[in-house]
């Protein structure tokens, strides 16, 4: 059972819940945008759903309300930058824009994160590029809840990319996925909703494929991108281990099985090698390789071209990066946003705990 709320109400009661936590007024207006964004979008796992799970961060002592973000080191084109352990969702925006800024100065900008927390969905990040015409990349690690191709041990975590590429008349290309064959957070709706999971999502404490949408609370581990080594689980694998070392390996942050788990209820990795989790971004300038409006102009035919591709019998067309979530943003702003029943008991506690009226 979902109700249905106009963006307006859930943002304003976002707001006043970070603020309640500690957060500067700028701060929590971002931390809103940045998380239900997610909801307009259509990644409904990284939404509102999550709020909570931030505020039990924040009372474990794992979040910090008001951190004083700043680069550690730094070459014209490149940092490193300290979150300070404040809200994923401040500090990546915060960081995506030194990367464009570098990228405005010097054609590119890339910048590794430490000390940071989960930070919301990547699109969100890599999507503040398409303004100044410029790439945008943007991929963070997570908790461990992956098992690497073969093993048993929960290593890796969903460990996001997104790159968002700008094009002319037509909408920009949004490549937004998991390194994961599903994201935990559609795991977690599943949940919510007590069904079970497709197979080649998770496997159990011995390694077998389950459709146990819990077997993650019993000891399992969710699958890399593929599923299984003859469907593409090492490429997956691969792909996870590229965005943990360039997030967290690069920064000083920590990385593997030592990341932070984003549950406040569980217990923190001993003999943690780095400071929180870690983000990776980056911003190219479009004009550092060729005049802007020539390669939007390329963009725009390639687009066209593989919309017009023909399709397999019963499909309509094929699908860009950035379509579904694009349309699903104007039919939310429009019509409202969607919250499971359980969702939104826990937000009504949530307004409970800081005497605050839910709608």
């Amino acid at each position: 059972m979902e109700k249905l709320f106009p963006y307006d109400q859930l943002s304003s009661f976002t707001l006043k819940i970070f603020k309640a936590i500690g957060c500067s007024e700028s701060d929590a207006v971002t931390a809103t945008k940045v998380l239900l964004s997610a909801d307009l979008r259509g990644i409904d796992s990284h939404g509102i759903a999550r709020l909570s799970g931030y505020v039990r961060l924040w009372e474990a002592k794992r979040v910090n309300a008001k951190p004083q973000i700043k680069i550690i080191h730094q070459t014209p084109s490149t940092a490193v930058v300290d979150g300070d352990g404040g809200l994923g969702l401040i500090v990546a925006p915060y960081t995506m824009q030194i990367a464009i800024d570098k990228a405005k100065q010097v054609g590119t900008g890339w910048v590794s994160v430490q000390n940071s927390n989960h930070f919301g969905i990547a699109g969100y990040h890599a999507m503040m590029a398409l303004q100044y015409d410029m790439i945008g990349m943007a991929m963070t690690n997570a908790s461990a809840l992956v098992a690497p191709t073969f093993s048993k041990e929960r290593l890796l975590g969903t460990n996001p990319i997104c790159v968002t590429i700008p094009a002319g008349e037509e909408p920009a290309f949004v490549a937004d996925l998991a390194t994961t064959t599903a994201a935990n957070g559609k795991l977690e709706i599943l949940q919510r909703k007590n069904l079970e999971a497709p197979v080649g999502w998770i496997q159990d404490k011995e390694g077998n494929s389950t459709i146990d949408a819990h077997a993650l609370k019993n000891g399992g581990a969710l699958l890399p991108l593929g599923g299984d080594r003859d469907h593409g689980s090492h490429k997956g694998y691969a792909l996870g281990a590229i965005v943990d070392i360039f997030s967290a390996v690069l920064s000083g942050a920590n990385y593997g099985p030592w990341v932070p788990p984003f549950p406040a209820y569980v217990p923190m990795p001993e003999n943690q090698p780095g400071k929180g989790i870690g983000h990776f971004f980056g911003a190219m300038r479009i004009d550092a390789f060729r005049p802007a409006d020539e390669f939007k102009s390329n963009m725009d035919n390639w687009i066209r071209r593989f919309r017009s591709a023909k399709t397999v019998d019963g499909e309509d067309k094929v699908i860009i990066p950035g379509d579904p979530e694009r349309e699903m943003e104007a039919i939310r702003k429009k019509e409202g946003i969607p919250v499971l029943q359980a969702v939104v008991d826990d937000l009504s506690a949530l307004a409970k705990r800081f005497q605050l009226a839910f709608p």
